[in-house]
Formats: structure tokens, C-alpha cells, sequence
């Protein structure tokens, strides 16, 4: 592929649905164009970044349509396709392979990259695969066990059709003809094994979406059922490289509290066997609803026939191979046949999580629409340099940056240019296309470690855009930025990447972004999630402030609702983001990432777009947990959380109602009183080891003894969300009151009681408890005095703080 192909393209697009075996369809090669485009503005400006001179991927309304009509169904992403942005696959199936792939090509190099010591194991049969496909059926099941055969290398294609995009990958981000003739041979191999199920999946998806989208207004008011997927249908290499994946799918119990609405039964796949002790905890939480929003507690309820929790019968057959909870579901057949008895004759669809075709195929079995984008668009537009696609069309300011980066002399070169039109810029980041949660993220000061910064700053009057004395800084900086990364980049995620060289493997085989750094001493970062409804309306449902325990690149929990942001400034952005979205064919939840800062020279205050989710976040699953437990609503125009008004004089004796709430004695609402504003912290990513020593209910029990718990009757207090108890050593918390500084200490208090009841001064256990502390001391500027206090009250505890 040409260097603009390979800017305008991404992987996940390659994915075809291709015409039936033996028919050949050639399609056009278009020229793509190229732009010229103005460099990058200063820090303070309000444009997106500076692209070379490579036009960006136009918007759907722009495109125009270089074949003749077909007559078969097509999706947006075959559409995109047709009508040149995403190039077809032409190449010859019965090229000689030797000649197509080369064991030291680019291509396999990058494919090898994804599927490790598997991947010789199963590309070397394929010249005989291709040869024998029409004349013999594949039908054989892959052993996981053994060594993959011939027959099970495509099998498992033909069982998880995700395999196929790091094949795509790898002839997108090659140099080589031999990369994009392996991606070629593989798109036929697959056209004949897996045309025909996803083009039925997709055409069924489109067609309910259509159903869905005609009648929302009515089902959304009326009796449903919403089946939860917290899947994460991320490429087969990154879900390898997330840790505990099944727990990290079951993060979001929160979507449980969907049944608030009188209408909405929910039913929640679970990717974890949860004990009797759990379920129960969750049967008693949401049996809260009546006696939250009446303040008795003798008004508690048995909802169990409100929601199921059902766990896939398959959870543990594929052990090794990190399935995304959508794929696992498919092949749990006595699980399916349940939710389809349970789905008889009532209005449903399924909510998923980051997006994957196994989605579509369990959507397709129980017939019921999925609110969600397709998954290769989302696969398209979630990557760093898809969201910047996003951004760009919706006319957003972002940082200063470049993306698209798939070498490294385009990576030096970026960031020379980027360096010498952002002076002001401190700091770099690099983030790597598919990966997530800030694993695929480095940083770099570049400034205060490049030695002819300086006489640049010197000569900068005379860098004009074609002067001598530009293209001569240029070369300067680019001397010296291999030996300067090489020695001060650092990646978050330091045990995965310990190394630059091994950081920018990851970043030129997936592709990645450049981008700049606020250069501030007052830098916020936010989210806020977004729901295209099937009628297109964009509305906002949940915003935070993040807090960072584990560095500023890595979001902990956030604070709802966000006050760093004006809110209709907030709401404006959003909602030209969502616009633009929809323009894409995206469909379903998502989340965008803001950073909020003070211009040093203006004084102004900047608002980038920085990051962008295709799916169901953490943040709304607790946001959801939040109404649930207050009888609140959140108003994200105008930015406050608000819960009805508690009466006065209630009496102050406590007593604890089920496993780790606690109500006082009740006071009747004789009617619904006013609203006074709430605030909350919350938090998915608590981790201590030492927990793992100690039961959910010995634990729940100390907290309610020590004072962490919940008042119905406030609606104030400590909520916390159990995800399994194999491990037990990660925790979901969250903390609710009427101050944002008083939330902000109550929630730092409660990790120091928490850890001093499971920790002893020669076993602190592996925590980021104290990171949150600090954050949350940094947040609030916590004096010396209060340590001091602190010290007096938990004496080793303040030891512990100190490591």
C-alpha cells in the first residue's frame, strides 16, 4: 500500500464480505487525494492536529460510490469499501506462495507479532489448503491441546472470526508486496469459510437495528428486557496481554441497576462462577430500590425475578485463550437455550461491550437486536488514530499531534516537525492504536533532554515554514531523537514494556499516535459517556473527573458529576462528537476523554478531545450503582447529580440491614421532598492482595463495625461492588455525600480502614490503595497537619503510607 493508503486506512477495515467461492469481482484501484494542510496550531490554538499533507478519512456524506450497484446486501463497511476508502482484496488466490510470503517479509514478521510461535504452525499448510479447499469440506474441530492441524487452522476461523483481523493487519501495516499478498491469500481462504455466516449476522443486525430504530420509542417506555454482555471483543493480542481478563470483564455489575426503571428486566452474562455468598450480596443490594426511595427499611424487596445472573456453562474450556465473554456465549449452547426461554414473547436487545463478531452471531441466535455499533466500524473508529478520524470530522480541538504512525523514519520524522511547531510543549506521548486503559501509552520530556533546543529557541523567528534554517533545525532534532527516546521515553505499563525498543515494536506493528502533552501546571482529565439512541438522538448520560492512583496517564475512578468543565461547553462538544459518530455508523454507548488545562501564557482555559470508546464503560456501570442507590438523577447539561431531600430530626441509632449496608432507623416520606445536589467517588480499579486473606462477609462486617456503610435515609455512604471470590483481591467502591471535599476524605478514609483491618506492619501486600490516598491528598492539598492527625489515629498505617 502507498504511504497515503496506509495514513487513510485502517486495519479492521479490511475485514470483506466477500462474493461466493469460484465468482471473481475486480475492483477499482482510486487515487486517493492528497491535501495539503496547514501545520499544527500552538498549544493555545483550538484545531485539531497538523497531518502532513495527507487528506483525512472524508465523511460518509462526501463519499462517492466508484463501482455499479450490486444487488446483494451491503453493510457500511462494505459500502466504505465500494466506494474506494477501504481497498478490496484483488490479489489471485492461487498466487505461488512462495513468491506471495517470504518468512522475513514485513508481513509475516507483523503477522508472527500477533499469533507467536502459532503462527509458522499454521500458515504452513496453507498452499495445499488452497488447492484442496473446493474440493474436499472443512469441517474437522479444533484440539486445543495439540498441535493445530490443517483442518483446525481453519476451523478455528470458521469458530472465531476474529482471527482474521491480525491478518489484515499485517498486510496493511507492511512495506512489502509480500504482506499484502499474504493478507490477499488469507481474505480468499476466508471469503469461502466465512462469507456466508457473517454476511447472514450482519444482514440480521442491520435488519433489527432497522426494527429497533422504528419502534425505540415505544419499547423504551414499555415492559423489556436488556441482556447485558460486558464483553471485551478486543483483538486476539491485547486481550493476551490483559491480566485476569474474565475478571476484567465483570467490572461493570453496575448495569444490574438498570431495572431502577420499573419496565426493564435485566439479564447479566457473567464471564466468572459467582458463589452463593456474592449472588446473595447483590439479591439484598438491589432488593434496596423500594426502601431507598421511601427511606423504610422495612420496605425492602425481593426483586429476584427483576434480573438473572447467568454464567456460561463454557467459561473455563478454552482456558489458554483469552475469548472474549461473546464468543465463550456462543459456544455455551445450554446457556442459550435458557435465554431464549427466558426472552419468549418479550420485547428485548442486547447491550454488549466492546464490539465483536461473536456478538452479532449470540444476537442472531436469540433473535433480538444488539444496541451497538457493527464491529468492524467500532474496531475502526476505536483505535487512537481512529478516534482522531472522529475528532477531525467533528471539528473538536485536540492536541497538537500526529497518527497514523507505522515506521520509524514516519515517527521521527512526526515528531521533529511536531517538536518545531509546539515549542512550548513539554512532554510527548505515544500511544499505541488497539491497545486500552493507558497500557499502550509512553511519555517523553523532550525538551529538557534535547541539546540544541536552545539555539532553536534562539533562531525561532526564522523558521518559517520553507525557510533554510527550519529544514536545518529539522535535521538537528531528528539527529538526536533516537538516542534521546531510547534513553528517557517511559511506558506506563513499565513490566509489559520495559524497554523503548520493545515499546516501539508494539507501536509500529499495531500502528499509533503522537500527541502533546498539556503544558500546565493545572491539568484535568474527564470523561463523559454517550448513548446514539437506534433514532439517532445523542444524548449524555454520566460525566466524571478522573483520578489517577496509578500515574497521570491511567484513570482510577473518577468523580461524578465533572466540575472542571462548563457544562454546555462540555454538552456542545460532545454532542458535535456524537454527530459525527452517527455519521460513521456508530451506533450504541461510548465514552469520550477530555483534558481540561489552563493556558500558562492566556490564562484561558483549553478543553482537548483526547480519547474515544465504542462501548459500555466503568463509569456508567457505577453511575448507574449511584441512581440506583440515591433515587437521583444526573443532568449532564447542566452538570449537577441531585437526590430527593432527607428529613430533619430522624433519630441517630444505626443498625446494618444485609451484607454491608446500613440504615438508620426510618423516618416516612409522607411526599416527595425537594432535590439537594449530591456527589460521588467512584472507583472499578481497587486492588490489595492482602485482601484475598479475609471474607467478603468478615470484611463487610469490620467496615460496618468501623463506620463504612450506607444510610438509606441520607442516601449517603459506602457502596462497594464484589467482582468474584477466587481472588478476592479487587474491589468496585462507591462513595456518595453532599460535599465533593467531604466525598473525597470520606473515600481516602475508608482505603486507610480497609487496608489497616487486612494489612499488618510486615505484610502491606501489593495495593494501589495509597496511590489513591496520595491522588486524592494532591487533589484536596491535604496539609501536614492532617497527616500528622492521621499518624496519631493509625500510627503504622501512616508508616505504611510513607513506602
Amino acid at each position: 500500500l502507498s504511504l497515503s493508503g496506509q495514513r487513510l486506512i485502517l486495519p479492521a477495515a479490511r475485514r470483506t464480505l466477500p462474493a461466493p467461492p469460484g465468482v471473481s469481482r475486480a475492483a477499482p484501484c482510486p487515487e486517493f487525494p492528497r491535501q495539503h494542510k496547514e501545520p499544527a496550531e500552538a498549544i493555545s490554538g483550538t484545531h485539531s492536529s497538523a497531518k502532513g499533507n495527507i487528506a483525512p478519512l472524508p465523511s460518509s456524506n462526501s463519499m462517492v460510490s466508484t463501482r455499479k450497484s450490486e444487488p446483494e446486501w451491503r453493510s457500511p463497511a462494505q459500502q466504505l469499501e465500494s466506494e474506494g476508502h477501504i481497498p478490496s482484496q484483488t490479489q489471485d488466490p492461487c498466487l505461488d506462495w512462495d513468491t506471495a510470503v517470504h518468512q522475513k517479509a514485513p508481513g509475516f514478521l507483523a503477522l508472527q507479532h500477533h499469533h507467536h510461535s502459532s503462527c509458522g504452525e499454521i500458515l504452513e499448510p496453507t498452499p495445499k489448503l488452497l488447492k484442496d479447499q473446493k474440493s474436499a469440506p472443512i469441517t474437522s474441530e479444533l484440539d486445543f491441546q495439540e498441535k493445530p492441524t490443517k483442518s483446525a487452522a481453519v476451523s478455528v476461523m470458521k469458530k472465531q472470526a476474529a482471527v482474521a483481523q491480525p491478518l489484515h493487519q499485517a498486510g496493511q501495516s507492511s512495506r512489502g508486496s509480500a504482506g499484502a499478498a499474504a493478507a490477499g491469500i488469507w481474505d480468499s481462504c476466508l471469503s469461502s469459510t466465512l462469507g456466508q455466516p457473517q454476511h447472514r449476522h450482519l444482514h440480521n443486525f442491520y435488519s433489527r437495528a432497522k426494527h429497533l430504530a422504528a419502534n425505540w420509542n415505544r419499547i423504551r417506555t414499555s415492559r423489556r428486557t436488556i441482556i447485558h454482555i460486558p464483553s471485551l471483543g478486543y483483538s486476539q493480542h491485547t486481550r493476551e496481554h490483559i491480566p485476569d481478563f474474565a475478571l476484567q470483564q465483570n467490572l461493570q455489575m453496575g448495569r444490574l441497576c438498570d431495572i431502577l426503571d420499573a419496565n426493564v428486566d435485566v439479564i447479566y452474562i457473567c464471564p466468572l462462577a459467582l458463589s452463593e455468598e456474592v449472588l446473595q450480596y447483590y439479591h439484598k443490594l438491589l432488593g434496596l430500590q423500594a426502601a431507598v426511595r421511601s427511606g423504610n427499611p422495612e420496605d425492602m424487596a425481593d426483586l429476584q425475578d427483576r434480573f438473572k445472573i447467568l454464567t456460561p456453562e463454557a467459561i473455563n474450556s478454552f482456558p489458554e485463550h483469552h475469548m472474549c465473554l461473546a464468543t465463550v456465549l456462543r459456544h455455551s449452547p445450554r446457556t442459550l437455550q435458557r435465554l431464549q426461554a427466558l426472552l419468549q414473547g418479550r420485547d428485548a436487545y442486547m447491550v454488549g461491550g466492546v464490539p465483536h463478531l461473536d456478538d452479532l452471531a449470540v444476537a442472531d441466535e436469540l433473535q433480538v437486536p444488539f444496541l451497538g455499533s457493527e464491529p468492524a466500524v467500532a474496531q475502526l473508529y476505536s483505535t487512537k488514530s481512529g478516534s482522531k478520524r472522529i475528532f477531525a470530522s467533528a471539528g473538536v480541538p485536540t492536541p497538537p499531534g500526529e497518527w497514523d504512525i507505522h515506521s520509524r523514519e514516519q515517527l521521527l520524522r512526526a515528531l521533529s516537525q511536531l517538536i518545531l511547531d509546539n515549542l512550548e510543549v513539554q512532554r510527548w506521548l505515544f500511544k499505541v492504536d488497539g491497545e486500552r486503559g493507558g497500557d499502550g501509552t509512553a511519555f517523553c520530556d523532550v525538551i529538557c533532554h534535547l541539546e540544541c533546543y536552545p539555539c532553536i529557541q534562539r533562531e525561532r523567528p526564522d523558521l518559517g515554514r520553507d525557510s533554510q534554517a527550519r529544514e536545518l533545525a529539522l535535521v538537528k532534532i531528528s539527529q538526536e531523537l533516537p538516542g534521546l527516546l531510547a534513553q528517557h521515553v517511559q511506558p506506563v505499563n513499565e513490566k509489559r514494556f520495559p524497554t523503548w525498543e520493545k515499546f516501539l515494536q508494539t507501536f509500529l506493528t499495531q500502528g499509533g499516535v503522537i500527541e502533546a502533552f498539556p503544558c500546565s501546571a493545572s491539568v484535568t482529565n474527564l470523561t463523559v459517556d454517550v448513548l446514539i439512541e437506534p433514532t439517532g438522538q445523542v444524548t449524555l448520560l454520566s460525566s466524571g473527573d478522573q483520578l489517577h492512583a496509578e500515574g497521570p496517564l491511567r484513570s482510577s475512578g473518577t468523580t461524578i458529576p465533572q466540575r472542571s468543565v462548563d457544562p454546555e461547553l462540555l454538552q456542545g462538544l460532545c454532542f458535535r462528537i456524537g454527530e459525527a459518530c452517527k455519521s460513521k455508523g456508530v451506533l450504541g454507548y461510548f465514552s469520550v476523554d477530555f483534558v481540561a488545562f489552563t493556558h500558562p501564557q492566556t490564562k484561558e482555559q483549553q478543553v482537548w478531545a483526547t480519547d474515544l470508546d465504542l462501548c459500555y464503560s466503568d463509569q456508567l456501570a457505577l453511575t448507574q450503582l449511584l441512581l440506583y442507590m440515591t433515587d437521583g438523577n444526573l443532568d449532564c447539561g447542566s452538570s449537577p447529580l441531585q437526590g430527593p431531600l432527607a428529613p430533619k430530626g430522624r433519630h441517630k441509632e444505626t443498625k446494618p440491614v444485609g451484607i454491608g449496608v446500613e440504615m438508620r432507623n426510618p423516618v416516612l416520606f409522607l411526599q416527595p421532598g425537594p432535590c439537594s445536589p449530591l456527589y460521588a467517588v467512584t472507583s472499578s480499579q481497587l486492588r490489595h492482595s492482602n485482601l484475598s486473606g479475609i471474607s467478603y462477609q468478615l470484611l463487610l462486617h469490620t467496615c460496618r463495625a468501623r463506620g463504612v456503610g450506607f444510610d438509606l435515609q441520607e442516601k449517603q455512604g459506602t457502596v462497594f461492588v464484589l467482582y468474584e471470590d477466587q481472588k478476592r483481591h479487587r474491589l468496585g467502591m462507591v462513595t456518595i455525600g453532599e460535599d465533593l471535599q467531604g466525598v473525597l476524605l470520606t473515600f481516602a478514609r475508608n482505603l486507610f480502614i480497609i487496608h489497616q483491618e487486612i494489612s499488618a506492619p510486615n505484610m502491606q501486600g501489593e495495593t494501589n490503595f495509597k496511590m489513591a490516598i496520595r491522588d486524592i491528598e494532591a487533589i484536596l492539598g491535604v496539609t501536614a497537619e492532617n497527616k500528622l492527625r492521621l499518624e496519631e489515629e493509625q500510627p503504622w498505617e501512616a508508616d505504611a503510607l510513607k513506602e
